[in-house]
Order: C-alpha cells, then structure tokens, then sequence
C-alpha cells in the first residue's frame, strides 16, 4: 500500500499573504500611504509600519538588547543597534569607502554624491533627500509640533530636537567648540554656533543681497519682501513671519516667562531678551557709536544715540 503524498496547500491558502506583501511592495512605487497616525498625522504604506510608528507616541518599546538593556519600538532598530557593539559595517559606499550598519543608511548617504533630493515641498519646493527631512520640514509650515517635553511642556518638530532639548535639563552639553570652549547639547547647535567664528554665511537673499548662515533665517528674511505673516494668534488675530515670533508673543497672553537669569532671577519671555539683560551683570558693552566712541549694552540704545549727533535723523 503506497503511503497517502503529503497534502499541499492549494492556491487560495498560499495566495493571501503573497498578495499581502505584493501590494505592500507595490505601494512604494504609487507612494500610496493609505494608514496615517491619529496622533501626528503621518502616513504609511502598511498597518504594520503604523503600529511600529504609534509605539513613538505610547512610549513602548518591547524590543531589548541583550548586552547592554537598550530598549526599541521596532526590532530593525535593534538589529541596527547590535550592530554598533559587533562593530560590523556591512554595507560600504563605493564611491568614498565609508561603510554603513544598514543599506537604508547606505542609500541615504550616497545622495550626498549624486545630489538627489527626491523629496520636494508642495508650499515652498525646497528639496530633501529623506522622506523623513520632509515631514519635519513641511511642520515649520504647518506650526505642528507633535514631541513634547515631559519636563517643561515645550514642543518640538522632531524626535531629535526633543532628545536634544531634555539635556538641558540634565545640564549635559557634550560637543564643544574648539575656538572658543562654548559647549551644546547637540552637534548641529555646535555647527550652527561655529558659523559665528568663520563668518560663513551661505545663503543670500535674491531680492536684497542680505546674506544668512542658515536657510531657516533666509526664509524668515523673505516674508519682509512679501509681507507674508502666515503665523497668526488665536487670541488676538496678530500675525508674525515667523513660528518662534508667534510662540514669543503668546507668552504675552499666557505671562509665561520661561528664560531665568541666574545672577538676580528675573525672568523673560525669550532667550534673546535673556541674553541682552545678563550683558547687563557682565558690563559688557558690545555696542560703540562709530562717532563719538560711547559703548552700550544695546543696540536699540547705541540707535537711540546716535540719533543726536543727527539731529534726531535716522
């Protein structure tokens, strides 16, 4: 007697989750993210990348590592962290030899070479390598910040603006500058900061010559040509060129004074404000009238002066 053939799965039981995965790869070539999180609005291909985002938001992260306890959402993100005490590199650009823990990495940074930026915004058509530089980007337009401080309240557009604001709660600044020993909190505070000491300011304005050392200030600066206030207060109607004018001026509703001077105590409305009134305990006076000498700890006072040597001309 001939034993029975093992039984083989007919098509209809094999086909549901062949499909399943077909149309999951096929969306990233329609771009067609039909599964979008209810807390941030972000969009995805697949209800699996949905719920592996939403633990973001939940604060879950099931996934640990066995040698040193780090926890993630996701287990691609383990993997890659594993990688990083295995020291293990596998995927290495051909064009610069630098090497890479993932190939999602790889192809990130080999736009660094070729220049392409295939993601563009719809309201300003600045370009972006990442689909993730894109979203963050297209928030300064919508005023969204979906990450929030624990601690204090404020809100940011980014997870890692987020993680680089808590540490000034923990006082930890680990970049230093090397010009002048001022130390951040992140590395791009840090490049942003040495701008100051090269003097490099690559971005200028088309209309006016006016040149920024980042394209955010650039952008600001283009709003005065255009008269474009696209910020306004749902409290009194005030509108501002820009998110951080808005977020400043609320606090004139609210009375929130979140910057403390630590000499005497007295508290302001903005990091700027901050900054001009401790110039005040240091006697530093940064500010000379190109007429007669005279110092000020502002520029608005050293304004105000030298208008009598003009006869009160501007």
């Amino acid at each position: 007697m001939t034993s029975p053939k093992p039984r083989i799965a007919d098509e209809a039981e094999k086909s549901p989750p062949r499909s399943e995965h077909l149309k999951k790869h096929q969306r990233k070539h329609t771009g067609k993210k039909s599964h979008h999180c209810s807390d941030c609005g972000k969009r995805f291909t697949s209800s699996t990348d949905l719920k592996s985002h939403q633990r973001i938001h939940t604060g879950e992260k099931s996934n640990s590592c066995d040698q040193c306890g780090k926890s993630f959402s996701v287990t691609r993100s383990l993997k890659a962290h594993q990688k990083t005490h295995t020291r293990e590199k596998s995927y290495r650009c051909d064009q610069c030899g630098k090497s890479f823990v993932t190939s999602s990495i790889l192809t990130i940074h080999q736009r660094t070479h070729t220049g392409e930026k295939l993601y563009s915004c719809d309201q300003c058509m600045k370009c972006f390598t990442t689909s993730n530089q894109l979203t963050i980007h297209q928030r300064i337009h919508t005023g969204e910040k979906p990450y929030h401080c624990s601690d204090c309240g404020r809100r940011f557009v980014s997870s890692q603006y987020l993680k680089s604001h808590k540490r000034t709660h923990t006082i930890a600044k680990p970049y230093h500058c090397s010009d002048c020993g001022k130390c951040f909190i992140s590395s791009q505070y840090l490049k942003s900061h040495q701008k100051t000491h090269t003097g490099e300011k690559p971005y200028s304005c088309d209309q006016c010559g006016k040149r920024f050392s980042h394209s955010s200030n650039l952008m600001v600066h283009l709003r005065t040509h255009t008269g474009e206030k696209p910020y306004s207060c749902d409290q009194c109607g005030k509108s501002f060129t820009s998110f951080n004018q808005l977020t400043i001026h609320k606090r004139t509703h609210t009375g929130d004074k979140p910057y403390h001077c630590s000499d005497c105590g007295k508290s302001f409305v903005s990091s700027q404000n901050l900054k001009s009134h401790e110039k005040t305990h240091k006697g530093e006076k940064p500010y000379s009238c190109d007429q007669c000498g005279r110092s000020f700890t502002h520029s608005r006072n050293m304004i105000s002066h030298q208008r009598t040597h003009t006869g009160g001309k501007h």
